[in-house]
């Protein structure tokens, strides 16, 4: 979906005549998901988002989570958001305790799960 997919069907699992309808529903600009497909997206995002650890994690506290993943300094991750290091560590000090993460390399296997850096 991230890709611009704007549909998405599970092999096998639709009565005949359902996949020309969903083609033409795709067609017309509409969004088609499976139920499972649906939950499936909805679950990762919770992960994404922190929630599945502690609390959702704000825009901002996700910026923050993936330059400190990236191995950035308060001092440069002020800089790229236009912050003062104090508000940077007030995020960075939000993240670890949303997702009950106790050190920098948590932080970064974390991150590396989640997607948020490679």
């Amino acid at each position: 979906m991230k890709a611009g997919a704007r549909s998405y069907l599970l092999k096998g699992t639709f009565p005949d005549g359902i996949l020309e309808q969903a083609i033409r529903s795709v067609h017309a600009g509409h969004i088609l998901l499976q139920p499972e497909v649906a939950g499936a997206l909805l679950s990762q995002e919770e992960v994404n988002s922190g929630q599945g650890r502690g609390g959702s994690l704000t825009e901002r506290e996700r910026e923050v989570l993936q330059l400190v993943a990236e191995g950035r300094s308060s001092k440069e991750i002020a800089e790229l958001l236009c912050l003062s290091p104090t508000t940077v560590e007030t995020h960075r000090g939000h993240v670890l305790q949303k997702l009950d993460i106790h050190n920098m390399a948590e932080l970064v296997l974390y991150a590396v799960r989640r997607g948020v850096i490679s």
